[in-house]
């Protein structure tokens, strides 16, 4: 059966408008929602609220813990794999990090997708304990696609929905916890185990 043309014409002009609804009202709302997780904070806590942290890589699990001493030199100490005095400038770093970082941007990801991420089996993952005892954890994945970012997971719980929010954060996070053990110790200062420094004396000589 062949429609008029006038209904035809209504037909299209509602497909138009549903079509406009649903950009404007609909994915317009998921936009704006997207646009007000841009450059959110990930943590709200402040550094010296932490108590210990535990960084565990590919290659190495590492415990922290704030030096009981507050007014003593080292601020934080190696608990395991190694006890010692932890390089306060790296440490420094990475808690600047973790207090003042922000996620460029969320997603609202499946479980089942977390994989494409690398947070199924994730590169580095950090865990915090603050002095009230709250514990927080920082999970980061690969890069993506151009290299800007890394795929993160901040306490990771699944929404109403069913979903988790996967964040877009620094690269400098990876930079921050992929070190060697030798890097996290306090630096060794060697000039005080130099020996002081002789000037051999001239040996006389007989004049004739």
């Amino acid at each position: 059966m062949k429609l008029p043309r006038t209904t035809l014409i209504l037909i299209l002009l509602a497909l138009g408008l549903g079509g406009f609804v649903y950009f404007s009202e609909i994915r317009g709302a998921t936009v704006r929602e997207e646009t007000k997780e841009e450059n959110k904070q990930i943590f709200s806590f402040a550094a010296d609220d932490v108590q210990s942290l535990t960084v565990k890589t590919k290659k190495l699990t590492l415990n922290l813990e704030r030096n009981p001493e507050s007014s003593s030199n080292p601020k934080w100490l190696i608990k395991s794999p190694v006890p010692g005095p932890a390089n306060d400038a790296i440490v420094s770093y990475l808690m600047d990090l973790l207090v003042k970082g922000k996620s460029d941007r969320t997603l609202s990801t499946p479980p089942k997708e977390l994989g494409q991420f690398a947070l199924d089996e994730p590169p580095a993952t950090i865990n915090i304990t603050l002095k009230n005892r709250q514990n927080h954890q920082l999970i980061l994945g690969k890069a993506n696609f151009n290299g800007r970012f890394l795929y993160a997971q901040a306490d990771p719980a699944a929404k109403p929905d069913g979903n988790i929010n996967v964040l877009l954060v620094s690269t400098d996070f990876a930079n921050a916890v992929n070190r060697e053990l030798s890097e996290w110790k306090q630096p060794v200062d060697n000039s005080q185990k130099l020996p002081p420094l002789t000037i051999p004396k001239p040996t006389p000589t007989n004049s004739k």
